[in-house]
């Protein structure tokens, strides 16, 4: 029997186009999960909440401060000192064992800002969301004691499920990014399907519970 020719190989240029397309996908991802991280989705939504139900300007930056200090400063400047001193291995804290041991700076430090949004009597929304930050950091970090919860994941879920609460469908256009940074998690192999999953109902989970508990909702 005569024995098949092999194919011929694939267009030089056809290799070159695939790995080309998978390094620019690859980047989209890494972009993705750097400018739609936890902290900065957190300060973003607590500057639009801010500028929505503050009565006066004064009261804006006031709490606009607050916001910057508590979900941005404060967590990025611990990230870097556990950089720097060796208590985690990379920015993103990819290890569980690290990840759960700066989770409970967050978890103190999200608890703080919701004990002076309290006492300073802001308006209700922000007291609510702040302690639902806390209950979900909480929550999280409980769980990446045997799991690795997508953090990127309930970090961009959690603001829009608090917008839609309050705005309803005025959110809408830009309600897309959710699915798009659960996928550059899951396509950068940070995450599972079912981490991400996970990690995007508790932050809806949270949020609604806590604006039911602060009659919000």
């Amino acid at each position: 029997m005569r024995a098949r020719l092999p194919k011929p190989d694939a267009e030089p240029g056809t290799n070159i186009t695939v790995i080309r397309q998978h390094r620019a996908a690859i980047e989209f991802a890494r972009a993705l999960s750097t400018i739609f991280n936890p902290f900065l989705n957190a300060t973003v939504l607590f500057i639009i909440i801010s500028r929505a139900f503050s009565t006066t300007m004064t009261q804006f930056w006031l709490l606009s401060v607050i916001g910057v200090a508590f979900f941005l400063a404060a967590p990025l400047g611990f990230v870097l000192y556990a950089y720097l001193t060796g208590l985690v291995s990379d920015f993103e804290i990819t290890d569980r064992v690290e990840r759960q041991r700066v989770f409970v700076a967050f978890v103190l430090m999200y608890l703080a800002a919701a004990i002076v949004l309290t006492l300073y009597r802001a308006p209700i929304q922000l007291v609510a969301i702040t302690w639902g930050y806390w209950g979900t950091t909480l929550a999280t970090m409980l769980i990446t004691r045997w799991w690795k919860i997508s953090t990127h994941a309930f970090g961009v879920a959690g603001p829009f499920a608090a917008l839609f609460v309050l705005f309803k469908w005025q959110p809408a256009p830009y309600v897309v990014l959710v699915p798009l940074v659960c996928w550059a998690r899951m396509y950068l192999r940070a995450h599972t399907f079912a981490q991400v999953a996970v990690g995007a109902a508790l932050a809806v989970l949270s949020t609604l519970l806590f604006f039911r508990l602060f009659h919000v909702l």
